[in-house]
């Protein structure tokens, strides 16, 4: 039976720079991340159905690239739930929706590749944090293109994009505030408003049977 391989954490291994480690030393959190590096993890990274459900139940997430100033840019990437999705164990993609037509992060990716995408769950103060290597899928390449659409959304795709992973990490509740969208709200309210609209419809109903009776008000 051959021995499972075990490497430090990705993340941490692109993330905590030397420089970044000497300020966690300095601001006394470095023993708890040096934990963090030392966990045993599969040397694929691979996501698991945690990291792959919850990407697929997002409807939008934030995608940092770097240009030739080398200024980072972030883009807010959205649509409905589940148009960015795992495509394996290593790989996420999406369709990329026509939008202002500025191609920032398009030309960004034209000459360097590295990635940072956050996931966000606000109702229930989750993080997913992504490190990645991002290329374009040609418009030709119809069969990945196919992986990619996303049915009765009414958005123009000028490209697919496949995200092949290096890393990820779930980052702490804190200072994460509660948003909801409007879905979320009618979810949340729609037992008040089957039970208004049931009210509503008892009392038509009693002033139907006594239509000589005054309103309420009156």
């Amino acid at each position: 039976m051959l021995k499972e391989i075990v490497m430090p954490h990705a993340f941490a291994h692109i993330a905590f720079t030397p420089t970044v480690k000497k300020i966690q030393e300095q601001m006394g959190s470095r023993a708890s991340y040096v934990r963090m590096e030392t966990f045993p993890e599969r040397v694929n990274h691979a996501l698991s159905e945690a990291e792959t459900g919850f990407i697929a139940a997002r409807d939008s997430f934030y995608m940092a690239t770097v240009g030739e100033t080398g200024w980072p840019y972030v883009q807010h990437r959205g649509g409905p739930a589940g148009f960015v999705r795992a495509l394996g164990e290593h790989t996420i993609g999406f369709a990329d929706f026509r939008g202002n037509r500025q191609y920032v992060s398009v030309g960004n990716l034209a000459t360097n590749d590295r990635v940072s995408l956050f996931f966000m769950d606000y109702p229930n103060k989750r993080r997913l944090k992504l490190f990645g290597h991002a290329r374009s899928v040609d418009p030709e390449d119809k069969a990945t293109l196919a992986r990619l659409e996303v049915p009765d959304y009414r958005a123009r795709v000028e490209r697919g994009v496949l995200i092949d992973v290096e890393g990820f990490d779930w980052n702490c509740p804190q200072h994460i505030t509660e948003r909801f969208t409007l879905a979320e709200v009618r979810a949340a309210t729609a037992p008040l408003a089957a039970r208004v609209a049931e009210l509503e419809a008892e009392l038509a109903r009693r002033k139907a049977l006594s239509p000589g009776q005054p309103s309420i008000g009156q």
